[in-house]
């Protein structure tokens, strides 16, 4: 429910990509630049913040400015305070165009435009459920989409001899899958089934998948007790913190569950699309593989945006920013950016090539774009609850999920007291 961790991971992944150009990071280029007869802008701004997805949003810069004679400056703004130089320059009246950002914001969020013809529009087959809208007006659409889900280590799996789905429609119980990894702990000597990252988003696909609703934000804008599923999958995930299925200390005191994974002992992660670029360079001593999230009996995961792509209603350059967000999410232009970016794509029906070596990590994009178009609707509903919150000056600064469930796995209180926790540490926020 933390959206700006969410962007935060979104925005630094994929570091194998070629930067390609350099872009600036000085931030004295706000604005356009208009034309001397003053009909319009023949520059603008876009600005966004990564460590490596450039490329794309450079080779569209140069066909939109080929196509509209419009220049696009890509201004890539450190996160550390982003956001904050964001405020600073709308009360300076110097926002830039056209933007990625990380999560809207009431200061500025009354000077975005209109961006509903480019999200409706039925060529580009953009996800509805996925855009910030408010009051008919969509105000942002995603650059992209986070994924949670599961990795093997394929050499354990292989070594023990034991198999493996690869087609999400055709996925595992968790049942199924607990009773395959232990079966290939057992056989290889490693040391845990199943490490599983401590955060709210990662709990929310497992309750999903059970069949819980997990913690829904309701329409008076207060979050609701949790149905008997959720308490339920809560109930069965700390049985499953027994130091043998999984480790405790990652829930409890701060385990690191990546380094865990890749030191070859763990049978598999329940993490996200992000790990990717991590394990295509890091993982060098066993074969890794994406498996399918498993379905118990729901087929759902966690489903987050990256960047939330907006157009600035900037006097003369309004028109071009427009235009040029629009251009970014055209179908084929659109297919290019997730292509050269990495993305997990907004829009349906993609058919992408990434241009990544390792086979791993080609098998692992196509299929979490499977698991997208599979997974059942509840998946995006804790980012459309942020979302929700953003557009109504709200935020979750701080979700208490990790530490109310911390001192469940620890036995320091029940369920029930874990769930009311939660559910009034959300709600405290919001009053």
């Amino acid at each position: 429910m933390n959206i700006s961790r969410t962007a935060r991971r979104g925005l630094r992944r994929w570091r194998w990509l070629p930067i390609g150009v350099a872009m600036a990071v000085a931030l004295t280029a706000c604005g356009s630049e208009a034309d001397s007869g003053g009909s319009g802008a023949k520059k603008i701004t876009f600005w966004l913040s990564t460590s490596a997805q450039l490329d794309g949003y450079n080779d569209l810069a140069k066909q939109f400015e080929a196509k509209e004679g419009v220049a696009v400056e890509i201004v890539n703004v450190p996160y550390d305070g982003y956001q904050d130089k964001l405020r600073q320059s709308a009360q300076a009246n110097s926002l830039p165009d056209a933007a990625s950002v990380p999560s809207l914001d009431p200061i500025w969020m009354n000077q975005l435009q209109d961006l509903s013809a480019t999200a409706n529009n039925p060529d580009n087959k953009i996800k509805k459920e996925l855009v910030s809208e408010k009051d008919g007006k969509v105000l942002a659409i995603p650059s992209d989409l986070t994924v949670a889900g599961l990795f093997i280590n394929k050499s354990l799996f292989d070594k023990a001899k034991v198999s493996y789905p690869t087609d999400p429609s055709q996925t595992w119980t968790w049942d199924e899958f607990l009773a395959a990894a232990t079966k290939v702990r057992t056989a290889t000597n490693a040391k845990y089934d199943l490490v599983y990252d401590a955060s709210p988003a990662r709990i929310r696909a497992f309750i999903y998948t059970h069949g819980g609703k997990g913690f829904q934000l309701g329409a008076d804008g207060k979050y609701a007790m949790p149905d008997a599923a959720t308490v339920q999958a809560l109930t069965k995930f700390k049985s499953l913190n027994d130091d043998k299925v999984m480790p405790k200390s990652v829930w409890t005191s701060g385990g690191d569950p990546n380094a865990l994974f890749k030191s070859g002992q763990v049978v598999a992660y329940f993490s996200g699309v992000w790990q990717v670029a991590d394990f295509a360079e890091g993982i060098t001593n066993f074969e890794w593989a994406a498996a399918p999230t498993p379905a118990q009996p729901v087929h759902a995961t966690d489903i987050n945006s990256g960047g939330k792509v907006v157009a600035f209603n900037n006097g003369n350059a309004a028109a071009a920013a427009k235009k040029w967000v629009d251009f970014l999410f055209q179908r084929d232009n659109y297919t290019k950016l997730s292509e050269a970016n990495g993305y997990l794509p907004v829009a349906s029906g993609l058919t992408l090539n990434y241009p990544f070596k390792q086979k791993a990590a080609l098998d692992a994009f196509a299929l979490y774009n499977k698991e997208i178009e599979l997974a059942d609707p509840i998946s995006a509903s804790g980012q459309a609850a942020g979302t929700k919150l953003n557009l109504d000056g709200k935020a979750i600064q701080k979700d208490p999920t990790k530490d109310e469930m911390a001192k469940f796995l620890n036995g320091e209180q029940d369920v029930n007291k874990t769930v009311e926790n939660i559910v009034n540490g959300l709600n405290a926020q919001l009053s």
